[in-house]
């Protein structure tokens, strides 16, 4: 059902993929696992649209939502470990229209407080980064920074990116590609060209992640306003459209294969992108407890999610990609039909049976 490869003693990964694959209404997913210098698992399947006129093939490109935010990070992270970015200054020193009495840092790790605009704005803002970035360097903070936590759920690239590009001049896309997937050949990217849009998966499930619930409890009063201005993120019409796919929106709509972005991943294993310092920071969590936007318990590093096992990222409707300490692997699950996290779940903890470690919970 599925295609790709598996190395002799992963085929349980295939079969708990496959049977992802089998449940999916909508389009199809893909999944990769690094591990010892080596792809164990490179998988993908289903369909590329809904109509089933296109079938997901190798080069497929799916947007993972939230799993973009590391990727927008460790553009910040490298000017830092080149010297030409304090983490500890204030965003203001390299965004003088800033007024979050914020950090770098703080920014970085979701501390920074500008998760929401308080004026309503339409879907084309997201389109217009000097507009949307203008918008935020205004924004009155949600909290005193450094005083709570929460995502900046769609934000959290321009914030990032915008730092990025006073400091270096370029526009966080091209920053990426120059600095970091093109050396890395990772198949990743934030603003896609023509023929990249061609290699696009539409996006399926909408009506999966309608309602803002959590385990079946309300989220925090921020929600609301931290996702859904400005509207479109969950508008298929939107995030499947050229204009979307077409422009720079760090938070959310990195698009890549699988095995692209698991090679960031397997590029930080490995030492091939940060220094080791500067990694070790980046995946100490600098604060934990509720997630003021997102509810539930959050710990964050330097633009990644932290844990006893590693670091890594999850990404609206079941997508998630992260580096396994314990493990010694790098892994990235990504889904055309917006779901839960099950079948992440039921993917890895095959892996992790392969390995003998026990299930993720």
């Amino acid at each position: 059902m599925s295609e790709g490869q598996v190395a002799a003693g992963y085929e349980p990964v295939r079969v708990a993929f496959d049977r992802v694959l089998a449940a999916a209404e909508g389009t199809g997913a893909a999944v990769a696992v690094w591990r010892g210098g080596e792809w164990v698992v490179d998988l993908w399947g289903g369909r590329a649209d809904a109509a089933g006129t296109r079938r997901w093939q190798r080069d497929s490109l799916v947007q993972p939502y939230s799993v973009s935010k590391p990727f927008a990070a460790v553009c910040a992270l490298l000017l830092a470990a080149r010297g030409a970015l304090d983490l500890d200054a204030p965003v203001a020193r390299y965004w003088p229209e800033f007024s979050a009495p914020a950090t770098v840092r703080q920014v970085l790790s979701h501390q920074a407080g500008v998760v929401a605009l308080t004026e309503p704005v339409p879907t084309e803002v997201f389109y217009d980064w000097d507009r949307l970035c203008a918008l935020l360097a205004a924004q009155p903070p949600a909290w005193p920074p450094g005083t709570a936590h929460g995502e900046s759920a769609l934000f959290y690239g321009h914030l990032v990116g915008e730092i990025v590009r006073r400091v270096d001049g370029r526009r966080l896309g091209r920053f990426l590609r120059e600095e970091v997937c093109g050396p890395l050949g990772l198949d990743v990217a934030v603003g896609l060209d023509a023929d990249q849009r061609a290699r696009a998966v539409e996006l399926t499930g909408f009506e999966s992640q309608r309602g803002g619930s959590q385990g079946g409890e309300s989220r925090p009063a921020l929600y609301a306003a931290a996702t859904g201005n400005p509207p479109g993120n969950l508008d298929p019409a939107v995030v499947n459209g050229a204009a979307w796919r077409a422009a720079e929106i760090p938070a959310v709509n990195a698009h890549g294969t699988a095995r692209g972005i698991a090679g960031l991943y397997a590029a930080l294993l490995r030492g091939d992108l940060l220094p080791e310092a500067v990694l070790r920071e980046a995946t100490t969590a600098h604060c934990s407890g509720p997630d003021a936007v997102m509810g539930g318990h959050s710990a964050w590093g330097l633009g990644f999610g932290v844990d006893e096992d590693g670091y890594g990222m999850g990404g609206l409707g079941g997508n998630y990609a992260g580096a396994s300490r314990t493990g010694a692997y790098a892994i990235a699950f990504v889904t055309g039909t917006l779901g839960g996290f099950d079948r992440l779940d039921a993917v890895e903890n095959a892996l992790r049976g392969v390995l003998g470690l026990p299930p993720l919970e």
